[in-house]
C-alpha cells in the first residue's frame, strides 16, 4: 500500500471507482450516504478482488451476503455483498441481479465468511452459486422443498414436522391450521385476542 496517497472521501472513492472498474460497471448508486455498485454475475469476482486489493478500497471484510426476490422483474433475484474497510473507515455495496437458472460465481475464494451466507441465500432463495464448495441447505431440513424466502411462497408453507411419540420419529405432515388465514382485528376466535379485546375495554373475564 502506498501509505503517501491520501484517503478518499465517500463521493471521491465513487468517482474512483466508476473510473477503476468501468468495464464493469452497470451503475454506481447512492442511497443517502451509503454507495451502492451494480454489476453482472460475470463481472462480481472482478469487482470484488478489486475492492479487496486496491489501496483505496482495502475492502477486506465481506460483512453479509444475502438475496432479495423482486418477482415482478424479469430477473427476478438480487444478491447483495456488503463489504467493510477497516483500514479506511468506509462501507460498500455491491449488487447483481440474477434469475432462477443463472449461476453466479461463489465469493469463497475471496471471502471465507461468503461460505455460510451463499449457503443461506441457496437454501432461502433458490440462488445457485457455482463452484461453492459446500452449497447444501443451511436453515431448512435436507428433504425440504423450495424456497421459503421467495414472494410466492406459501405463507403457512407446504408441511410441517414433527416428532411422532407412537412412531418414535420425525413425520412429515400436510399442514393444519384452524383458519387458513385472519385478520388481527381483536374479533378473532383465538383466545389472546379476546384477552387484548377484555382489556382494551376494561373489562376482564371472570
Amino acid at each position: 500500500m502506498d501509505e503517501d496517497r491520501p484517503v478518499l472521501m465517500p463521493r471521491e472513492l465513487a468517482d474512483y471507482l466508476a473510473d477503476a472498474l468501468r468495464d464493469h460497471l452497470e451503475a454506481v448508486e447512492w442511497s443517502g450516504s451509503e454507495l451502492s455498485l451494480r454489476t453482472r454475475p460475470d463481472s462480481v469476482l472482478a469487482v470484488l478482488r478489486f475492492l479487496r486489493a486496491d489501496s483505496q478500497c482495502l475492502f477486506s471484510i465481506l460483512v453479509d451476503l444475502c438475496g432479495v426476490d423482486w418477482p415482478d422483474r424479469e430477473q427476478r433475484f438480487e444478491v447483495v455483498y456488503n463489504l467493510l474497510s477497516i483500514r479506511h473507515n468506509l462501507r460498500v455495496r455491491v449488487k447483481i441481479a440474477t434469475d432462477e437458472e443463472t449461476p453466479v460465481p461463489t465469493a469463497t475464494g475471496l471471502f471465507r465468511s461468503a461460505e455460510w451466507n451463499e449457503r443461506e441465500a441457496w437454501d432461502m432463495y433458490g440462488i445457485f452459486f457455482s463452484d461453492h464448495p459446500d452449497l447444501r441447505r443451511l436453515l431448512t431440513d435436507y428433504g425440504f422443498e423450495g424456497h421459503p424466502m421467495r414472494k410466492d411462497f406459501p405463507l403457512t408453507g407446504t408441511v410441517e414436522v414433527r416428532y411422532d411419540d407412537d412412531q418414535k420419529r420425525v413425520i412429515y405432515e400436510p399442514v393444519s391450521l384452524v383458519q387458513d388465514f385472519r385478520d388481527f382485528d381483536f374479533e378473532s376466535p383465538w383466545e389472546g385476542a379476546r384477552a387484548a379485546l377484555a382489556t382494551q375495554s376494561g373489562t376482564g373475564e371472570d
